[in-house]
């Protein structure tokens, strides 16, 4: 039976050079794109079949920041599969980015530069928005979007005699500094993208916390600093293409999920000769807090599913 994969955030970036590189390693699989853009996963999907034509490739349409197209694509994919094996929980934005510059040059007369390229931390501020749920927008797009959609599809990953596995990606990014279980969205802040890949780490643990008995494993990946829409928005390409190599990360897609350790985030990583390798790092959190912060998220999803329910109703 092919193993079937859905892949956030499918038609650029990333996702997309994720995608390729699944195919190259199991050519048979079925591999599902969820994008925001109809036409561009088309195109994309056409691509992919032409070098993999024994590949089975879909599309669903969803918008991760938009609740109502996650539940239309949690009811779709509900009823096209009977399970999913592996989900890349990888679509996410960062908002007009805007650097410091006297950050910038402070670091790199400083014994901090590597880890300032290598995290970015101190180094962007974003200007978030409240989206049409009312949320913040780099908080619903990069977490509680994701979130509810595997809350929707517990039924395709939940199977204890085969397990099933959320990859999630994360950033060097991640600060602890940045997240605050009193203000989980990031409102008051600056530093949105930071707090989410943080709340990300934390919902991972959560999610294994409370689903590993029923057959669903999570983990977090950094695929490490990349030329990307997103990167591309803070500093031209060719600056990037100086700075770090181009690296991609599916050593996960080989492992089985309950030998994973829950608490390490896992880094793509590239040698001085050109050799990729992954190497692993603690997360800087507790179980208790992500465990809070899954409890947050439950509450936080009662009140938006009641508010749409209303919604519907009153239109």
């Amino acid at each position: 039976m092919r193993k079937a994969v859905l892949v956030t955030g499918a038609s650029s970036g990333v996702g997309l050079a994720l995608c390729k590189r699944l195919l190259e390693e199991d050519h048979e699989l079925h591999l599902c794109l969820a994008c925001r853009n109809r036409s561009k996963a088309e195109a994309v999907r056409a691509a992919l079949l032409a070098s993999h034509p024994l590949a089975e490739v879909s599309i669903v349409q969803v918008d991760v920041s938009d609740l109502q197209s996650v539940f239309r694509a949690s009811q779709e994919l509900r009823q096209r599969f009977q399970r999913l094996d592996y989900v890349y929980l990888n679509a996410g934005i960062m908002p007009n980015p805007q650097l410091n510059i006297k950050a910038l040059f402070s670091g790199l007369f400083s014994r901090k530069v590597i880890h300032m390229f290598s995290t970015a931390e101190g180094l962007l501020t974003q200007e978030d928005q409240i989206t049409a749920d009312g949320l913040q927008e780099v908080f619903e797009t990069n977490v509680f979007g994701h979130f509810i959609l595997i809350q929707e599809l517990a039924p395709l990953l939940c199977h204890s005699d085969s397990p099933s596995q959320l990859i999630w990606t994360s950033s060097r990014n991640a600060r602890k500094s940045n997240f605050c279980l009193e203000d989980i969205q990031h409102s008051r802040g600056q530093e949105p993208y930071s707090s989410s890949k943080y709340a990300v780490d934390l919902l991972s643990v959560a999610v294994n916390r409370n689903f590993n008995s029923r057959g669903l494993y999570s983990s977090v990946v950094c695929p490490g600093t990349m030329v990307t829409n997103m990167t591309c928005g803070i500093l031209p390409p060719f600056v990037w293409t100086l700075l770090m190599p181009i690296i991609w990360l599916v050593w996960l897609f080989h492992q089985k999920p309950e030998s994973l350790n829950p608490l390490t985030k896992y880094l793509s990583a590239t040698t001085g000769f050109g050799s990729n390798y992954v190497m692993t790092q603690k997360m800087d959190l507790d179980e208790d807090t992500a465990e809070k912060f899954y409890q947050n998220l439950l509450e936080l999803e009662k009140h938006v599913r009641a508010t749409i329910q209303k919604r519907n109703h009153q239109s």
